[in-house]
């Protein structure tokens, strides 16, 4: 496919990295010469200085027949005039990063009148995951499927757990009866998708899938039911702090939020009546000490700066708290982060790349099998994807046991109508079913591409 990515800053950058592994054509443009070259330099890309605003910088760019214009500048205002007019030039489909909250309430219309296909908000985006995290803080990170029926959940394995040292197919009865799966393991780096003989070991760290009512009850028979979270301690007050605090208020816990500029604090208090705001420095321990850090529930660090967001959680964990979630951008920080035991590290840029990624994969497929989600688990070394069956799927009605699925491939869960089913050998695919697939590596783009190429006994290719 031919895409357009005006502007390349984080998540500019960060999606042509991630589209030209994908082998698409890709074309990046920016009004900053040194960003371009940085990027031209270590990517397989096409740069072209210019104003994303300006008709004749984007044909030079190629948006009159560009299949995906992506608009990720800084400024929502110049993403949307992008749009509108790369739109009027030809592209097929065309995405806009709009970040202000004041814009929240008009997106419809906003889509509507400046011909844009989707809209795209890093940090609500970011926000609701770190709410997903702090509903259920005994998880390092959450991903939910057909509207929030299905979870993915992934923790560390600790010694003395009871799932550590015994194979998959020996676990308790207990377990088996629940409506999971053990789908994914990262061991020190490398993804494996176990199968009965698997046996788990500490320190690993286990991605489950099912129902969110089954896999509260393995946390609790695993010893690792948190209660509910009820204070949390939020450093930032940026835009992830302002749409993050919200959702805690709805959710109806009670949140302090720690910020440096007396400016933003001011916004804060008018937006958000029963948000405590402290104007300080989130880094200073005595601060955090005078505002009871330690008896809070749960620390969240969204500053600008990935450094201290993981200084500031570490010393966060190291007083006590529960729940500790880090914002970071980097992805050499967030695997030292993780090395000492801070899972629960949320990237905004990554977020905002999966978004895209499935859009892109659902133009590239068509007439295939509908992409409904699509995760990054394990650091990025695997996939989680939801799809909806359709006629074009092959072997509808075949059994799994005789379909041969590629290396590296699991189907999950299968979601037919109100039904949540764990498969077994004697289960199929349905047209209209949803389908969770589970893969190692980004080659899976339709539900078609999970099956090796050889003929499959009693069903077609």
């Amino acid at each position: 496919m031919k895409i357009v990515i005006i502007g390349t800053g984080k998540v500019g950058y960060t999606l042509a990295e991630q589209l030209v592994k994908e082998n698409h054509d890709v074309t990046i443009m920016d009004t900053l010469e040194d960003a371009l070259r940085r990027a031209a330099d270590a990517l397989d890309v096409m740069a072209v200085r210019g104003n994303g605003v300006s008709s004749s910088a984007l044909l030079e760019a190629g948006a009159g027949d560009a299949d995906l214009l992506v608009a990720a500048t800084s400024s929502d205002e110049v993403n949307m005039v992008c749009c509108l007019t790369a739109k009027n030039l030809g592209a097929r489909y065309t995405i806009a990063r709009i970040r202000n909250p004041e814009y929240n309430a008009s997106i419809r219309e906003l889509r509507e009148n400046l011909s844009i296909d989707m809209v795209i908000n890093p940090e609500n985006a970011t926000a609701v995951e770190i709410s997903r995290l702090l509903r259920f803080p005994s998880a390092a990170n959450i991903d939910t499927f057909c509207r929030g029926r299905v979870e993915l959940m992934g923790f560390r394995l600790q010694e003395g757990d009871f799932v550590v040292g015994r194979p998959l197919h020996a676990q308790s009865a207990q377990v088996k009866r629940l409506s999971l799966l053990f789908c994914a393991v990262d061991r020190a780096g490398e993804v494996i998708i176990p199968n009965g003989s698997f046996v788990p070991q500490a320190g690993d760290k286990l991605y489950i899938i099912g129902r969110p009512v089954s896999l509260d009850r393995f946390f609790r028979l695993l010893g690792r039911y948190t209660p509910k979270i009820k204070h949390v301690f939020i450093v930032g007050g940026g835009k992830v702090s302002l749409y993050l605090a919200g959702l805690l208020e709805d959710m109806k816990m009670e949140v302090k939020v720690v910020e440096r500029s007396a400016q933003r604090c001011r916004l804060i208090c008018e937006q958000l009546e029963k948000t405590m705001v402290i104007c300080g420095d989130g880094t200073d321990q005595e601060l955090l000490q005078t505002e009871r850090l330690p008896a809070s529930d749960a620390f969240v660090a969204l500053t600008d700066r990935d450094e201290e967001n993981l200084i500031m959680s570490l010393y966060a964990m190291q007083q006590g708290v529960k729940k500790v979630i880090a914002k970071s951008n980097r992805q050499n920080y967030a695997g030292i982060a993780r090395a000492v035991g801070l899972d629960s590290v949320i990237s905004p840029k990554l977020i905002t790349a999966e978004q895209i990624l499935q859009v892109v994969r659902g133009m590239q497929n068509s007439q295939g099998s509908v992409m409904n989600a699509l995760y990054r688990i394990a650091d990025g070394a695997a996939e989680a994807m939801e799809f909806t069956v359709s006629p074009s799927t092959r072997s509808l009605g075949v059994p799994l046991k005789d379909l041969r699925l590629k290396k590296g491939v699991l189907l999950a869960v299968i979601v037919r109508g109100g039904q949540i089913i764990i498969p077994e050998g004697s289960s199929c695919l349905e047209q209209g079913d949803s389908v969770i697939i589970i893969s190692r590596d980004s080659g899976v783009r339709d539900l078609n591409d999970i099956y090796r190429d050889e003929p499959v006994p009693g069903g077609g290719r």
